[in-house]
């Protein structure tokens, strides 16, 4: 699995990283997870809000930090 942070170093998306982290941990499953920080990268998602979290080239969510919980559903 890939997880992929989109952001440029916002408080916001530093803080979503560590709930990735935290979930990803918390499911015992094993991920790859990057952060991106290349505006150029980001738009290619055609994201305009960040943080942005993409799970395995998907992009699932924008513009908010989602809770531990939510990320684990997510996962799933």
């Amino acid at each position: 699995m890939k997880i992929e942070i989109l952001g440029t170093g916002c408080a916001k998306c530093r803080q979503l990283e560590a709930v990735v982290k935290e979930a990803v941990a918390k499911s015992g499953r094993f991920a790859h997870i990057e952060k991106v920080d290349d505006i150029m990268k980001i738009m290619e998602y055609q994201v305009v809000s960040t943080p942005g979290l993409v799970i395995d080239g998907k992009v699932v969510s924008t513009g908010k930090v989602l809770s531990v919980d939510e990320v684990t559903a997510l996962l799933k």
